[in-house]
C-alpha cells in the first residue's frame, strides 16, 4: 500500500505542467478584441442609429412645431390689405439669405420613408459638427430652397441616425419637401444615379451641365453608395413642384404615398 501511495505522488510530480505560452495569451486577446469590435459595430448600426434617430427626429419636429405657431395679430393702425384686383399676382417663391455655417434652417421631410422621418438642415457638410451629428448638411453656395438653380444636400446612409438610408426607395414622383419659416417648399423626385466621389458636376446650378445657365428650381441629395463605400455617392434628383406659405398649412405632399 505504500509503495502504491509512493509511486502515485512521484507520478503527479512527474506529471508537465501547462504552459500558457505567449501566443496563446495574444490569441486571447485578439479574439476578445474581436467581440468588442464587433459589439461596437452593430452599436453603431442599430442600437446607436435608432436612438440618434429618435432624437434627430423629435428636434426636427420640434423646430417645425415652432414655425407653425401663430403670429402675432396686427393692430389696427397697421396698414390696410391691398385691394385685390381682376389680374391674378403672380406666385412668388421667398428665398432665404444664406445662412451661416452650422445654422439649423430647415427640416426635411420625405412621406416615402414614413411619418416620422423628419430631420434638420444645417448649413455646410462638414462631417464633425454637422453630419456625424445626425444633421442633413447643405452645400455652401448652392442655391437655397425655392430658388433658381440647384440646392443641394448630403446626409450619412448609416451611423449618426443614417438619414439616407433609404434614398434608394425613392419612387419617381416622390415628394421630398423642405420646410423654413417662410412655409413648405416641394420638389418631386425624378431620378437616381451613381458617381465617382471625384464628380462634383452634380453640384452645378443644372446638375452636370457645366457652363449652362439654370432656368429651373432642382434639388439634389447626395450620400455614400454603398453605405461602407466612400469612393462611390448615390444622387437623387428633383424638380422644384410648388410652395405652400406658413400661413396656408401644412402642404397636402407631406401625406400623399407615406410608408408607416
Amino acid at each position: 500500500m505504500g509503495d502504491r501511495e509512493h509511486t502515485s505522488r512521484r507520478e503527479r510530480r512527474e506529471r508537465p505542467r501547462r504552459r500558457v505560452s505567449v501566443l496563446g495569451v495574444i490569441g486571447e486577446l485578439l479574439i476578445t478584441v474581436g467581440v468588442v469590435a464587433l459589439l461596437f459595430v452593430a452599436w453603431q448600426m442599430w442600437i446607436g442609429d435608432v436612438i440618434i434617430g429618435g432624437q434627430k427626429h423629435a428636434e426636427a419636429d420640434a423646430l417645425s412645431q415652432s414655425w407653425m405657431m401663430p403670429a402675432a395679430t396686427p393692430s389696427e393702425s397697421a396698414s390696410p390689405a391691398p385691394v385685390p384686383t381682376d389680374a391674378p399676382a403672380e406666385a412668388v417663391v421667398p428665398v432665404l439669405a444664406q445662412p451661416a455655417h452650422g445654422e439649423q434652417f430647415g427640416v426635411m421631410f420625405v412621406p416615402r420613408f414614413g411619418t416620422d422621418w423628419k430631420f434638420t438642415i444645417a448649413a455646410g457638410t462638414t462631417r464633425k459638427d454637422i453630419l456625424d451629428l445626425g444633421e442633413i448638411g447643405h452645400y455652401a453656395d448652392t442655391a437655397m430652397p425655392g430658388q433658381v438653380g440647384n440646392t443641394v444636400y448630403a446626409a450619412h446612409r448609416w451611423t449618426s441616425g443614417q438619414p439616407f438610408d433609404p434614398i434608394d426607395k425613392l419612387v419617381v414622383g416622390d415628394a421630398i419637401v423642405v420646410q423654413t419659416a417662410e412655409g413648405w417648399y416641394t420638389y418631386r423626385f425624378r431620378t437616381l444615379e451613381y458617381v465617382q466621389d471625384t464628380q462634383v458636376d452634380v453640384l452645378l446650378p443644372v446638375p452636370q451641365q457645366a457652363g449652362v445657365e439654370a432656368n429651373g428650381r432642382y434639388l439634389t441629395l447626395t450620400s455614400c453608395a454603398p453605405k461602407l463605400n466612400m469612393l462611390e455617392r448615390i444622387i437623387a434628383y428633383a424638380v422644384f413642384d410648388e410652395f405652400t406659405p406658413t400661413a396656408d398649412g401644412p402642404p397636402a405632399a407631406l401625406t400623399e404615398g407615406v410608408t408607416v
